[in-house]
């Protein structure tokens, strides 16, 4: 028994007492089934470090963009190894989303520390998330029609990103013979838009991001997930950074930097779910991941909205 007692441990940053296995083990899970949509996980993880391990505090967006950083290079990795890292795409929602991150970590400090009124912020960011994607799903036909694409071009070996071109005015890219195009000051201003609410929520934006794209922009799962998580990626480094500097300044007075040895341990899980995510993405019909993605988005968003009026 002392063995087992060694594992159930307190981190001193968080205050968080919970098993040493459990971070890892739940963020393996979770980044297994949303990497595949270009989403790391972060935003269903927040909610559970929130309800499950009692984590309330500022921090805890901090501890959750160190997961982003640990967690996301081996998804990134898996995209770019299959040539389906669209980099004009890329290029756009990092450049969009860095300085809309450092305001919205801002906000979280100032407007929104208490955790009542944080988690109806998070229940409403998660439910527009979650109508975005039903809608999506709902429409079937050019799901459907994605994924009679999809299964053609992989079964001709062509499941990759061709002939990117880029401009100020129009990017444009090829996948499973079909042309994409999209307006780099649309994709700019919806970003920096999704930075400030990534940064609140301690999320990168990348659950946002991924499906405006699929929803909107009218492009493919396939080729949006590695540019979402290399935008998450990028702005959660920035995001780690700041938090950290933010808890130096302020001192003791508001506990604000992340919880550095959680937050590895969520992000070891991360690593594994979002390589293996990744791996499996191109064999998994997109509207099966977009049905998962709901249920679990919705769950989440009706739990805290409901709990902030009925508590």
């Amino acid at each position: 028994m002392n063995w087992l007692d060694s594992l159930y441990v307190t981190f001193s940053l968080s205050g968080v007492t919970t098993w040493v296995f459990l971070p890892p083990l739940v963020a393996f899970f979770i980044s297994f089934f949303t990497s595949m949509g270009g989403i790391s996980g972060a935003f269903l993880l927040l909610p559970f470090q929130v309800s499950v391990l009692h984590y309330t505090s500022p921090s805890v967006s901090g501890t959750n963009q160190v997961f982003n950083v640990v967690a996301i290079p081996s998804g990134v990795y898996r995209y770019l190894k299959e040539g389906r890292m669209v980099w004009p795409l890329t290029w756009a929602v990092i450049i969009g989303t860095l300085p809309g991150v450092f305001i919205g970590a801002w906000a979280r400090i100032v407007y929104l520390p208490d955790p009542k009124n944080f988690k109806l912020f998070a229940g409403g960011v998660l439910l527009y998330i979650g109508a975005r994607l039903a809608w999506d799903t709902l429409r079937g036909k050019s799901r459907q029609a994605l994924a009679r694409k999809g299964a053609n071009s992989a079964a001709v070996g062509s499941f990759c990103v061709t002939e990117t071109r880029f401009s100020l005015r129009c990017e444009e890219y090829k996948f499973a013979g079909e042309t994409y195009t999209f307006s780099p000051g649309w994709v700019f201003i919806m970003t920096f838009i999704v930075g400030i609410v990534g940064g609140i929520y301690g999320i990168g934006g990348g659950a946002i991001v991924a499906p405006f794209f699929v929803a909107i922009f009218k492009m493919p799962v396939y080729t949006v997930a590695g540019a979402a998580l290399m935008g998450t990626f990028i702005t959660s480094v920035a995001g780690v950074i700041f938090y950290q500097l933010l808890d130096f300044y302020l001192g003791a007075e508001t506990s604000v930097g992340p919880d550095w040895v959680l937050g590895i341990l969520f992000g070891a899980g991360g690593f594994c779910g979002m390589y293996l995510g990744a791996r499996c993405q191109k064999y998994v019909p997109s509207r099966v991941i977009k049905v998962i993605l709901c249920a679990s988005i919705l769950f989440v968003a009706v739990k805290y909205i409901a709990g902030f009026f009925f508590q």
